[in-house]
């Protein structure tokens, strides 16, 4: 792979450029909609990382709504789904900072934070498999698989290789994108957690080539929406042809790029809505601080204000106070009895984003 010369059709190389500068475009938009450095693009970046987190999870028949991805992250969830998914954000986060430097030991934590959620796996997190694995058919036996990855003895060194084709520059952004998931997914160099990772590893690329400096682009949400296709265009990389992957990223980087906007901006609506509703609030209350989390985190409590807001107990306490008093949220009951405080209109854009997912 490190030297490989890939020729694209003239058509599908400007339809991949193209792809990438939507995302691109995205990205700027994002700061732009939000204020570069302001305090709201760091928790929508946030959501939106939770967001392709949980799109591809769901790849991997790994469903849970907004409201249990939420409770989880305050670890008041009862979902064992829920507890992999958040695994599944610390390995994007990892990812992201993988994009800086892409390193084998960088690949490694990725994975390394995505297992160690996952029960029973927490021995092989952060390793290359030590065994034969394959996809397509039951856990005994590679006999009708669908792909058989190669031995583990050879995972390290193509690793290295894949990581040097990842490094060039002579190749189109999103082309060397699906080119560089198809490949690390014919390897499969993980016990598990190859296809999450897989896809963590194409963000890692985009903001090392900088096309997506600010947020994540929901790429996984666009795979879903024609999985069938996904799989197939991985079927047919094996088999010598890069043209089906490459034209799948190119479909879901669109997706992503739009829908991501669309996101972008009906949390901002609630977030309006919001400020609304505390008029009359003076301007230095905590209250205004914790208004830009509830994208990133829509079910809260006031440890969680304490931790992530760097509130006091006081403060933290007032500030849900006001909130449920101006109706922005509305206490609920976590697990063990304790309390929490969810914002039902962000919860609701977030699931039903995943539910149009779903319809394709």
């Amino acid at each position: 792979m490190a030297d490989i010369t890939l020729r694209l059709p003239p058509t599908l190389a400007a339809d991949a450029e193209e792809a990438a500068y939507a995302l691109a475009g995205f990205d700027s938009y994002a700061a732009f909609r939000l204020g570069e450095g302001s305090h709201v693009l760091g928790p929508m970046s946030a959501v939106l990382l939770r967001t392709e987190a949980t799109s591809s999870s769901q790849i991997e028949h790994l469903t849970v709504g907004a409201r249990n991805l939420a409770l989880e992250t305050l670890h008041e969830g009862v979902s064992d789904n829920a507890a992999v998914v958040v695994g599944n954000v610390k390995a994007m986060e990892s990812a992201l900072k993988l994009g800086s430097e892409m390193t084998e030991a960088n690949i490694l934590a990725m994975h390394r934070a995505l297992l160690m959620n996952q029960r029973g796996w927490e021995q092989q997190a952060g390793r290359y498999r030590d065994r034969l694995v394959w996809v397509g058919t039951d856990g005994y036996s590679p006999r009708g698989a669908s792909h058989i990855a190669p031995q583990a003895e050879l995972v390290p060194e193509a690793m290295k290789d894949l990581l040097a084709f990842i490094g060039r520059d002579d190749i189109p952004v999103m082309a060397q994108c699906a080119v560089a998931h198809a490949q690390f997914e014919t390897i499969h160099p993980f016990a598990d957690g190859n296809g999450r990772c897989g896809r963590a590893l194409v963000h890692a690329v985009l903001r090392n080539k900088r096309m997506a400096l600010h947020t994540t682009p929901p790429i996984s949400a666009g795979l879903l929406r024609r999985t069938t296709a996904y799989f197939d265009a991985l079927t047919a990389y094996r088999a010598g042809d890069a043209r089906p992957i490459v034209e799948q990223f190119a479909e879901a980087a669109r997706y992503a790029a739009s829908s991501g906007r669309e996101l972008v901006d009906v949390l901002v609506e609630q977030l309006d809505v919001a400020r609304e509703s505390l008029h009359g609030i003076r301007r230095d209350a905590a209250v205004w601080k914790v208004l830009p989390h509830l994208i990133a985190q829509p079910i809260i409590n006031t440890r969680y204000l304490q931790d992530a807001v760097g509130l006091s107990k006081s403060q933290a306490e007032r500030a849900v106070g006001v909130l449920a008093e101006r109706g922005v949220l509305t206490q609920r009951s976590g697990r063990q009895r304790s309390v929490v405080w969810e914002h039902r209109g962000i919860l609701d854009v977030l699931d039903d984003y995943a539910v149009g997912l779903r319809r394709g």
